[in-house]
């Protein structure tokens, strides 16, 4: 899990690098990258601590949320609400459904890394 904040770093590094065919657009695709990392580290860090990974995930949901409904890209937007509606949907009534949900959030975390990387080239 610690090595997802620095694949994270990276693929905000390409995409500024590369770039993406707007101002606007670029915007997104940095801040949906920073939205999505923020929510997976933060999530990680609570993975001892049942209660607060259940606001980890509402707070990460909403932002995600957020971020989604101002992505004009569709496939961008998707990607963000399907992560979205996937931290929604975990369940952390105790310490192992808690590790559980923290191994799902870094595995959709990445994979949602990677589309937003794809909609954003």
């Amino acid at each position: 899990m610690r090595l997802l904040p620095l694949a994270a770093a990276c693929a905000a590094a390409v995409l500024l690098v590369s770039g993406c065919a707007t101002a606007d657009k670029a915007q997104t695709c940095a801040e949906a990258t920073q939205v999505i990392s923020r929510t997976v580290s933060e999530i990680g860090k609570v993975v001892d601590d049942p209660a607060a990974m259940r606001k980890k995930l509402e707070d990460g949901a909403s932002d995600l949320e957020d971020m989604a409904n101002k992505a004009a890209d569709t496939t961008l937007r998707e990607a963000l609400q399907d992560l979205a509606d996937s931290l929604q949907k975990l369940d952390v009534d105790d310490a192992e459904a808690a590790a559980d949900a923290a191994r799902k959030v870094a595995t959709d975390g990445a994979h949602y890394l990677r589309e937003v990387s794809q909609a954003c080239l």
